[in-house]
């Protein structure tokens, strides 16, 4: 499990370099990915069911995101994308894809539904996190006025 974090954290990294992160932003990003890839694996060891443990993996990643977003002054966009690419369901695009062209329709739908499914999660996870900290930046800016 360490080698897959370390593994994560490391292409997080080199993703943040493709996507031109600044270089005083990189750890952070890929210690976002490294965590959630953590969280993932975590959940699915304790035998939770997949989506359930990309939702949580997202959610982590996205609090980080905001979190050092706000620390550091920078566009969240900066830690959330790369941070989520480990949760990607790539395999389970090219697996929709290698079925589809082999003309296994059984096989094309049910990866094709799981992978949506696991897009779904990471999408309703970063909605939920940016959600509540738009609400509470918002009862902040209340306070103040």
């Amino acid at each position: 499990m360490l080698v897959q974090v370390i593994g994560a954290f490391a292409a997080v990294i080199a993703a943040s370099i493709t996507f031109g992160v600044p270089k005083r932003f990189l750890l952070y990003s890929g210690f976002t990915g490294a965590v959630s890839w953590l969280v993932y694996l975590l959940l699915l060891n304790n035998n939770l069911n997949e989506l359930i443990a990309v939702f949580a993996a997202t959610l982590v990643s996205a609090l980080l995101s905001h979190i050092f977003a706000r620390a550091l002054k920078a566009p969240v966009t900066v830690f959330q994308i790369p941070a989520i690419l480990p949760t990607v369901p790539g395999v389970g695009m090219y697996r929709t894809v290698y079925y589809m062209i082999i003309g296994d329709k059984e096989m094309t739908g049910y990866y094709f539904s799981k992978t949506l499914q696991i897009a779904g999660m990471i999408a309703i996870g970063i909605f939920i996190m940016d959600t509540v900290f738009r609400t509470f930046l918002r009862k902040e800016n209340w306070r103040r006025v």
